[in-house]
């Protein structure tokens, strides 16, 4: 096998939202990755040679060249697909990235929200900034739940950041996109049955 023919290698874990888009994209774009689950609290040194930041999703192109951020990851292989993932059109455009952005938001300010308790010793926690994040989180997830009734029928990039939040939210908090945005849920029920093969690249426990 070439270089050139290579798979390019994705670092992700399993639980991560963003490496669940960044997959997801892929399989949309039919575009075909080494996938290598990765600790990003051991920093492995394969790794930060692919991210200096140590973030995930990183990935690795077949000219050993770095891509990072899912952003700029799915950028990329929106450009490499023939722009599969994102309408060129200034309408669809600007609503896939809409809801890329604040589906991308509120998986930020929740994933703050886990991480001050995860990280912080209880007596450190601060619970007014950790309120403030869940409040924007409260704010994103109600404007999203706005939002499925006019989604294309076809997934993009929006969609997949949407999936990955859910499907990140059913992992880190169960039963709460459920009870309190049950639009959310169905939309995801719905996304998965119809689209098995991003299905499996959904956020999973660790």
């Amino acid at each position: 096998m070439t270089a050139a023919s290579q798979p390019m290698r994705l670092f992700y874990s399993a639980p991560s939202p963003f490496a669940a888009k960044a997959r997801m994209a892929a399989a949309l774009c039919g575009i075909a990755l080494e996938t290598v689950a990765t600790d990003t609290t051991q920093e492995p040194a394969d790794l930060l040679a692919a991210n200096p930041l140590g973030k995930i999703p990183a990935l690795v192109l077949a000219t050993g060249e770095t891509v990072y951020d899912s952003r700029v990851i799915c950028d990329y292989l929106d450009r490499l697909s023939g722009h599969r993932l994102v309408p060129q059109d200034m309408d669809g455009w600007l609503a896939a990235k809409k809801l890329e952005a604040v589906a991308d938001g509120v998986t930020d300010a929740l994933i703050l929200t886990v991480y001050e308790v995860r990280y912080r010793p209880e007596d450190k926690r601060h619970q007014p900034w950790v309120d403030k994040q869940t409040r924007k989180a409260e704010r994103g997830l109600a404007l999203l739940a706005s939002m499925v009734p006019t989604l294309a029928p076809t997934p993009g990039i929006g969609h997949l950041a949407l999936a990955g939040l859910i499907g990140w939210m059913d992992v880190r908090f169960p039963g709460r996109i459920a009870a309190d945005h049950p639009a959310l849920a169905a939309w995801l029920e719905t996304f998965k049955a119809e689209n098995p093969a991003l299905a499996e690249a959904l956020p999973k426990a660790a």
